[in-house]
């Protein structure tokens, strides 16, 4: 058997798999916040824009998501993952650009709706469905991570970004109006692109040699052969089973804290500071670098340990103490030093967390169960924007649903440490050895 040069293959994994998952993921997250940015001039021309039309039209987003989520998941699993993701990315280019020319509330909900409905499935086809044809289980917990670095800067540089496009007017139209043509036309150039040159599986592309697309193709094949044999889910089965709705619970309650900060964010701040949008585009990419530092340790550590329990727990109480202070802070240092916990808490383990699904399920079945994690996510999604949104409204300060969003991530967390030890990855000596094995395969 042709010997393997693991490192030349983990390199050439990162530059043709990793790296361009990782430049969907930036854009689809600068295009999917962009409204955030764009509210703090939009509202100067669209009048009827009131906090709680704005936070349903945020959250509005994830109805279109929720739909269109498991049965987009389970189209990528059966036919190709590649091919989904670029169609993917090319309709929430065009949705983009829509956006810039609405004029009504019912255009800025069917905008936010299309676009939801456009990126839908995204995540879990990455995670379910391409990533298990590429990494075995105990890559992918670097994998993952590594690409949901992405998160955090699409914001360290669609923030800045965004400032300096909300107050320039290239082509006689509004800030906000060229905000959303100017950051949709990556989503559509780099779809086409993707389409032509990521491949699904190892045995479709010619980088790899001969020996190293048998031993990949052949590790992954056994991985998910011994995932069937402990138990063989069919895509009901894995709809409805416990942990799979334990880990539904757990991200719903996670991401009311997550869409419902980065929504408001700006707005929050740019109250607090009465800065310039420049300005408090490059303050926001401060706690996201802090967030990222963590990020890339943790998923090093939790590779290196085998644990994904502790490690999302532990940051998820960091967040629900950060966004638990938030209302305390009266200046904008100590507003972005509890910005830094809220952010670490709600970015840091994303990467880790998705590992945990695919280490009992594969296949349909974990396409289908990602999907309907990360819908009930974005039912979570729909419920922050808009809480905070009617907070506010009703109560004339966002306080309220700074405490409610601490509360639910607090809940989660505990919910977190309930998680059985079979679902928390294997100590480092175990997957050392499982390695060796598969080596010697």
């Amino acid at each position: 058997m042709e010997s393997i040069n693991f490192a030349r293959l983990k390199r050439q994994r990162d530059l043709r798999i990793i790296l361009p998952i990782f430049l969907v993921s930036i854009i689809a997250c600068i295009d999917r916040v962009n409204i955030a940015y764009a509210k703090l001039t939009m509202e100067q021309d669209l009048t009827w824009i009131t906090p709680e039309i704005f936070g349903a039209g945020a959250g509005i987003f994830f109805m279109g998501y929720l739909i269109f989520e498991i049965p987009g998941s389970l189209i990528a699993a059966k036919f190709s993952a590649t091919k989904w993701i670029a169609r993917i990315m090319f309709t929430w280019g065009l949705v983009c650009v829509f956006m810039a020319f609405m004029h009504t509330q019912t255009e800025f909900y069917l905008c936010r709706f299309l676009l939801g409905a456009s990126e839908a499935s995204l995540y879990p086809v990455i995670y379910s469905v391409l990533f298990p044809q590429w990494f075995t289980a105990n890559e992918r917990s670097r994998a993952t991570s590594l690409m949901l670095t992405s998160l955090l800067l699409s914001t360290i540089v669609g923030a800045p970004l965004a400032g300096v496009l909300l107050n320039t007017s290239f082509f006689g139209l509004h800030g906000w109006q060229e905000l959303f043509i100017l950051e949709a036309v990556p989503a559509l150039a780099f779809a086409v692109f993707f389409f032509f040159c990521v491949k699904d599986r190892p045995a479709q592309v010619s980088w790899l040699t001969d020996g190293e697309k048998a031993w990949l193709t052949d590790a992954c094949q056994k991985e998910q052969a011994r995932l069937l044999k402990a138990k063989k889910y069919s895509v009901m089965q894995a709809l409805t089973d416990p942990k799979v709705l334990k880990l539904c619970l757990i991200y719903f309650l996670w991401v009311i804290g997550f869409w419902g900060f980065n929504f408001w964010m700006p707005t929050v701040l740019k109250g607090l500071s009465g800065w310039s949008t420049q300005l408090l585009g490059g303050a926001i990419a401060i706690p996201m670098i802090a967030a990222l530092v963590v990020q890339l340790v943790i998923g090093h550590t939790s590779a290196k340990t085998g644990d994904k329990v502790w490690h999302v727990s532990g940051t998820l109480f960091v967040g629900a103490i950060g966004l638990g202070l938030s209302p305390l802070a009266h200046d904008m240092s100590t507003a972005l030093f509890l910005i830094c916990l809220s952010a670490i808490g709600i970015y840091a383990s994303m990467g880790v967390w998705w590992t945990i699904p695919t280490t009992f399920l594969t296949g349909p079945a974990a396409a289908g169960s990602v999907a309907l994690i990360n819908s009930c996510g974005n039912l979570g999604g729909w419920v922050g924007p808009y809480m905070m949104g009617w907070v506010k409204t009703n109560t004339g300060s966002f306080d309220l649903g700074y405490y409610l969003m601490s509360f639910f991530m607090f809940c989660a967390a505990l919910i977190v440490l309930t998680l059985k030890y079979s679902l928390n990855g294997k100590k480092k000596a175990a997957a050392e050895a499982e390695a060796a094995r598969l080596a010697e395969e």
